[in-house]
């Protein structure tokens, strides 16, 4: 998938600033891809971003060991996968993959994980720790033609 947009975010309040900007270009049947090593940040992106889409300051906790955990949020039911833990695509069908892909909107940790299942117009938000920093985080969103018209409005600079 093309870039659509590169960012530094130099802590986890601007990780959250994201997730605030991208969640009102999220709707139901979207699949958000949350890529990149551990520690580089897709949690406290998810929590930011769960958290906007309902409006209140809930908690949200890691889905690490229950592997999915659902939200009903104003927009519909939201549901968030960590695949950390799945080694066969498999076992995504146990997990409800294919209803929340139809549904709600769905973000997905560990992407990598989803083999062929990976949704093939889903917006993939790829973290990685900046060089040389302590708390910075580089940051690609990545997503096809009508990702990049949905998003052309974000209100966020360039790198």
């Amino acid at each position: 998938m093309p870039v659509i947009r590169r960012l530094t975010l130099s802590d986890e309040a601007a990780t959250a600033t994201l997730a605030a900007a991208l969640a009102p270009h999220l709707r139901a049947g979207d699949a958000l891809l949350l890529d990149g090593p551990l520690g580089a940040g897709k949690t406290s992106f998810a929590r930011a971003l769960i958290r906007q889409l309902a409006g209140a300051a809930i908690e949200v906790p890691s889905p690490t060991f229950n592997l999915v955990l659902t939200y009903d949020i104003p927009a519909g039911m939201l549901w968030h996968f960590d695949l950390y833990r799945v080694a066969d695509p498999r076992e995504l069908d146990e997990l409800g993959l294919e209803d929340a892909l139809a549904e709600g909107i769905s973000l997905i940790e560990w992407p990598d994980r989803l083999g062929t299942a990976a949704p093939p117009d889903a917006l993939t938000l790829r973290l990685a720790p900046a060089a040389g920093t302590g708390t910075a985080r580089q940051a690609e969103l990545a997503g096809d033609t009508a990702w990049a018209a949905r998003l052309a409005a974000l209100d966020l600079p360039h790198d």
